[in-house]
């Protein structure tokens, strides 16, 4: 689901760059309401949890992997403002240093899996678990359906994405100049995985982790569980969020030892191949099939092949150069991707008191 350079034309990366900018405006300006320097250690937590959780590659049909999002537990702990900046920094992050998603397909991305599955996680979960008291069985079942709505309403706009482009985008003979698969290939290649197996997984993650907190700290829960008022809904959490922040960090530290595993299961998620793992697999007829009357390209489209090369990552897909063992090098990639994100959260901390000793002085 994380769409590469080259996928999308620049004029689609930049409507979708400015509706995730509105989005982030949007979700900055509300917590800047609701106590944003108390909310930042726990967007940066659940930032990392989400970029660890990405790291977990599952089998999916075709030959491809998937992987589940976290952003469904980070909008029922934060409410959606916080949950698509946590996961747009986790995205960013992939983006900028391991080329997990490319550079002008970040606001894709970002709208996709950040902005429109942390909304979707929200309203699902607080239409199903309405009225029901913090403990209740029914909030760990509306966990469960809240992820799975979430992965695939972000994966089948994505899917949109893709397909519009052969219809939108082509040179004078006809031939797709972005990404070459039309609707009626791309909606079903991304979405029977995502269907049965990575929002599955989404819905399991985020179900157990409610179940969790209802029992060791129901307090993470009441931002968004309706029974306060929105002004007090974040200040309530705090409490309970300061004296939960060490042993989420070492959830997620429990995570990265084991991110190894992630990369048991081989190959890519479908349409996140380079241009020449594109080519491979479509002269095996791995990459699409004969839909509609659909021709595979003989070679990646011109525009793709132009802006593959948008951005080298200095750690590609999680391999660090001056690691021999791929399995450490993703422990590390792991390791260095949270020690950002704690950076990321100390400087935004400093940052938000300063801005409030100033407005005071």
């Amino acid at each position: 689901m994380h769409i590469p350079d080259g996928y999308l034309s620049p004029s689609t990366c930049a409507v979708l760059y400015a509706a995730a900018i509105a989005g982030w405006y949007s979700a900055l300006k509300r917590l800047k309401r609701m106590l944003l320097s108390r909310v930042v250690p726990l967007i940066s937590v659940f930032a990392a949890f989400s970029f660890v959780v990405m790291m977990f590659n599952l089998p999916l049909p075709g030959g491809t992997t998937g992987h589940a999002l976290g952003v469904t537990i980070s909008a029922i702990v934060l409410g959606p403002s916080g949950a698509i900046l946590a996961i747009s920094i986790a995205l960013a992050i992939q983006a900028l240093f391991f080329g997990d998603g490319g550079i002008s397909t970040l606001g894709a991305n970002c709208f996709n899996m950040a902005i429109v599955a942390s909304l979707v996680a929200y309203a699902s979960y607080r239409l199903i678990a309405a009225g029901a008291g913090i403990a209740s069985k029914r909030r760990v079942v509306a966990a469960a359906i809240a992820g799975y709505l979430a992965v695939n309403a972000a994966a089948l706009i994505a899917a949109i994405e893709f397909g519009i482009q052969p219809a939108l985008f082509h040179d004078g003979r006809g031939m797709p100049l972005y990404a070459p698969y039309p609707l009626s290939i791309a909606v079903p290649a991304m979405m029977i995985g995502h269907l049965t197996l990575a929002g599955v997984a989404e819905a399991a993650i985020s179900a157990g982790l409610v179940a969790y907190l209802q029992a060791a700290d129901p307090g993470l829960l009441r931002n968004t569980a309706g029974v306060l008022p929105a002004t007090e809904a974040v200040s309530a959490i705090m409490p309970a969020a300061t004296n939960s922040l060490r042993r989420l960090w070492i959830a997620v530290a429990l995570l990265m030892v084991l991110t190894p595993l992630g990369i048991l299961v081989a190959g890519k998620a479908w349409g996140e191949w380079s241009p020449s793992e594109l080519a491979m697999r479509q002269s095996a007829g791995q990459a699409a099939s004969a839909v509609n009357n659909f021709v595979t390209p003989s070679a990646p489209p011109a525009g793709m092949q132009r802006l593959a090369k948008l951005w080298t990552a200095p750690f590609p897909a999680y391999a660090p150069a001056f690691v021999k063992s791929t399995r450490f090098g993703y422990f590390l990639s792991a390791m260095f991707a949270v020690g950002i994100m704690l950076l990321v959260s100390l400087v935004a901390q400093l940052w938000v008191q300063r801005r409030r000793e100033v407005g005071h002085s």
